[in-house]
């Protein structure tokens, strides 16, 4: 679907978050922030949602910049909580969509079950959560961190994933995701491009075998965003020497989330030839242009 297309401008930055999911500002707002920041190439990837996409699409091409629609599917392996970024999928793919719904609608029950883990020893209501989350957004634990920031429990959400939210206290639950094999396939084969957020975090969600890493790009998998603040050097070493035997595409990102973060829009970003790379390859849907 872009046979023709203009080329890419870069700098591009390929994980924004609205809140349409876990950030704080409206699609717009993000787009405009992004462009303050030099960028010209953006992508809005809320959290197993599109609903952002055309008003982030219109504020970006009002601004001159290209708009290339994105989202952040969740997945699980083993322990390790992965995320996969899609882009240039047919967001009316019936079997994305169901997939994307029963990951929403899974994530509200969790979330009534962690605040009401949560209000046994702190006072903290579901309609406290309620009030912090905009619109139709799916509520889950950045929601409930800013209600805890609200009610004075802790200063901010860094504070809350470290302490109330994190799994060690005993008022984590887990929910349902994919297996990211499944999440490759799904945003392949609605035409999309499959890349794996922040592969290479330290700690728990330490980076994924490279057995199965491999089986992954032999599922689709085009490529690692390996430019990303939580990513640690001796995996985006790794990272690179895989994605060169396999002529992967490599992005570079923020994981702008307005408030929720102290990411700040083009951080890390990715240049214009793999840019044109990863738009080249997806067919399920368009950049939005400018002009």
């Amino acid at each position: 679907m872009t046979t023709g297309a203009p080329p890419i401008a870069g700098p591009g930055d390929l994980h924004l978050h609205s809140n349409h999911s876990d950030g704080t500002q409206a699609p717009a707002e993000v787009v405009r922030q992004a462009h303050a920041h030099g960028l010209r190439t953006v992508a809005l990837t809320d959290h197993d949602r599109t609903s952002g996409w055309d008003e982030a699409g219109d504020e970006a091409v009002a601004l001159g910049m290209t708009f290339i629609p994105g989202m952040e599917l969740s997945a699980k392996h083993e322990w390790r909580s992965v995320h996969v970024l899609g882009y240039l999928f047919d967001p009316a793919d019936a079997a994305l969509l169901a997939e994307t719904t029963r990951i929403r609608d899974d994530r509200i029950g969790r979330a009534e079950r962690i605040v009401r883990n949560i209000s046994r020893d702190y006072d903290l209501t579901w309609e406290d959560v309620i009030g912090q989350t905009a619109g139709d957004a799916t509520i889950g634990r950045p929601h409930i961190a800013d209600a805890l920031i609200a009610r004075g429990i802790v200063i901010d959400r860094g504070e809350a994933f470290d302490g109330i939210l994190h799994p060690r206290t005993g008022y984590y639950e887990p929910h349902y995701a994919p297996d990211p094999l499944t999440a490759v396939r799904l945003i392949t084969d609605a035409g999309g491009v499959a890349i794996i957020a922040h592969p290479a975090t330290a700690g728990r969600d330490r980076m994924m075998p490279l057995p199965f890493i491999e089986r992954l790009i032999d599922a689709g998998l085009a490529g690692f965003e390996i430019e990303h603040r939580e990513n640690t050097e001796q995996g985006k070493r790794m990272l690179r020497d895989i994605a060169a035997r396999h002529e992967l595409i490599v992005t570079g990102s923020s994981d702008y989330h307005g408030a929720g973060k102290p990411n700040i829009p083009g951080e890390n970003s990715t240049g214009a030839d793999m840019l044109a790379r990863l738009v080249a390859r997806g067919t399920g849907s368009s950049p939005r242009y400018p002009g």
